[in-house]
């Protein structure tokens, strides 16, 4: 299987309660005189067809940023993957047959995402794949970070009405792919000590 970038929908994930930073929207959190959403939305759109916004509450607030805006389908804040169903919904409106998703938070994920869980998924030929990074031997997934297709939408609607939480249970599943990136390339943001080492990286010159 193939690809194509008119195939694949961005999904940006940012439906979270963000408790440690004290409630609100991580993605409107300024680094390097820059939102973080604003950071996250230009690395994924060179990579991907059309692109939507996973948020919960008024969808008013992201009006500027001019992307169509989902909410959680499920009720109580089921995680992540209530926001993975919530784009394949979108894109299976759409006609698309894939997305790719990626967190608001994690301002420096690689420029390549999308391409690698692509190929990731057809060499292993899975339907999912997962970013991942590999220190000392042990890989580390990071399953905000993927490839999905809209033919599961289904079976991840099914899963999560059945009280499936965990992402790694349903990909795995599917028999997800992963492919692995350097360290950092999924730093997330969740306290205000992170976000200045975030700000460090940017003087840093850390795209």
């Amino acid at each position: 299987m193939s690809f194509g970038v008119l195939n694949l929908g961005g999904v940006i994930l940012a439906g979270g309660q963000a408790r440690r930073m004290g409630g609100g929207d991580k993605g409107a959190l300024v680094l390097g005189g820059r939102s973080l959403l604003d950071r996250v939305i230009d690395r994924l759109g060179p990579q991907v067809g059309p692109m939507m916004l996973n948020a919960n509450g008024d969808a008013a607030r992201f009006a500027e940023y001019g992307l169509p805006v989902r909410g959680d389908s499920l009720p109580g804040y089921p995680g992540p993957l209530a926001g993975v169903l919530a784009g394949l919904d979108w894109a299976s409106e759409a006609g698309l047959t894939h997305i790719v998703t990626a967190a608001a938070d994690t301002p420096f994920f690689p420029a390549d995402l999308a391409p690698r869980l692509a190929r990731a998924a057809e060499r292993a030929a899975t339907p999912i794949a997962l970013a991942a990074t590999q220190e000392g031997g042990r890989m580390t997934r990071h399953p905000t970070f993927g490839l999905w297709p809209v033919a599961l939408r289904a079976d991840l609607r099914a899963a999560l009405e059945g009280g499936l939480r965990k992402v790694v249970l349903w990909t795995d599943k599917h028999g997800a792919a992963s492919t692995a990136f350097h360290d950092d390339a999924f730093f997330n943001i969740n306290t205000p000590e992170d976000l200045a080492r975030a700000e460090r990286m940017v003087r840093e010159g850390v795209q």
